[in-house]
């Protein structure tokens, strides 16, 4: 499976950015797609994630209310609109792919497959 992340930038705070993952390849293996980011210095830390399969989605409280994970199966594409951003949703962007009975869907190191990265910046 290989996974293209786009549509990061940079927006000042209150604005909103959507990300796209486009996955390719066997996508029938993947169970669950998340969305993880990295600020400098800091953990990559779980955003959102949302079942291939099922209508179910899953946040991170600092982001609950705020984005919104959303997939269209026939362009196998995931996003992530994010509104009313903040300074501290400042980091690199990740998209990633579990598979079935790799584990928790919280933690990255679970993930089976990634895409690059894509920056977001807000600025006050």
């Amino acid at each position: 499976v290989q996974l293209q992340a786009s549509g990061g930038g940079q927006v000042q705070a209150g604005g909103s950015l959507r990300l796209s993952c486009a996955a390719s390849g066997r996508t029938g293996s993947i169970y669950v797609m998340g969305w993880f980011r990295q600020a400098p210095g800091k953990e990559r830390e779980f955003v959102a994630a949302g079942e291939w399969s099922t209508p179910r989605t899953y946040y991170a409280d600092s982001v609950k209310g705020r984005f919104t994970i959303s997939r269209d199966n026939a362009k196998n594409t995931v996003y992530l609109q994010m509104s009313s951003l903040k300074p501290e949703d400042t980091a690199l962007y990740y998209c990633a792919g579990i598979k079935p009975l790799s584990g928790s869907i919280y933690y990255w190191t679970n993930y089976d497959y990634w895409g690059q990265g894509t920056l977001v910046t807000v600025s006050s």
